[in-house]
């Protein structure tokens, strides 16, 4: 009877040192000076997080998902692939700039009305997080938020963003046309398979930038949290003494 007591209390310590180590390391991501990760559980930790993560997710959403989000940001503005990219230099000295022009904003357009759709799916995944998630993102270094949202909703989002792409630049005569020159280009191996296809490449390159300004975003909101009104985010990352 003693052992089994004594086994139990070593479980239930066991337990409690793993919840207090993950809202330590949680709490310890982007402290202020006025708060003590002691005073901080992993539960308030770990929704500091997710709120700091849909903040950013649904910033960049309103960004990105509008006209010039892509076109007008270069941070994320989508450029012809590789060895096409070269090619459409030579292009605009040909006096062929407009229809290279053409090309790269029906590129970058597509991905401005594709990007809306990712709003309920980014929602859900940071709704959903668990605490191991959310240590994650802390232990992961200054990628662990791209790699936690393209983790949970790249493959699903590819398959939202991917119709609303090709519609998009099907509207535009020379998206058939990058195809073809593309095609050739990657069996000489001078163009990368997976960018031979304008929609597949547009649509890669949409969640790429995607990710990265939820990423930035969420860094804004962590460096100025009483900015954001929200007390959870003041709680735990605050900087106010």
């Amino acid at each position: 009877m003693t052992d089994r007591l004594a086994d139990a209390a070593r479980r239930r310590c066991l337990q409690r040192c793993v919840q207090l180590g993950s809202g330590l390391a949680l709490a310890s991501w982007t402290l202020g000076p006025g708060v003590r990760a002691a005073d901080l559980g992993a539960a308030d930790a770990t929704q500091a997080v997710r709120t700091a993560l849909e903040r950013g997710a649904q910033a960049a959403v309103s960004l990105l998902g509008r006209p010039d989000g892509f076109l007008g940001n270069s941070q994320v503005r989508i450029p012809l692939p590789g060895v096409l990219e070269d090619a459409a230099r030579l292009l605009k000295f040909t006096g062929q700039s407009q229809r290279v022009e053409e090309l790269v904003t029906a590129m970058n357009r597509a991905a401005e009305a594709a990007v809306p759709f990712a709003k309920p799916l980014l929602v859900n995944a940071v709704k959903t997080m668990s605490v191991q998630d959310a240590l994650g993102i802390v232990r992961g270094g200054d990628t662990s938020v791209t790699a936690f949202f393209a983790g949970k909703t790249r493959e699903p989002l590819t398959a939202k963003f991917l119709p609303v792409v090709t519609r998009e630049t099907q509207r535009v005569s020379l998206a058939d046309k990058y195809n073809a020159v593309a095609g050739k280009a990657s069996g000489l191996g001078l163009l990368r398979r997976e960018d031979a296809n304008i929609q597949q490449y547009v649509t890669r390159k949409a969640l790429d930038g995607l990710y990265f300004m939820i990423g930035e975003e969420e860094k804004k909101i962590r460096q100025d949290p009483a900015g954001t009104g929200s007390a959870i985010l003041k709680k735990v990352f605050g900087s106010l003494g």
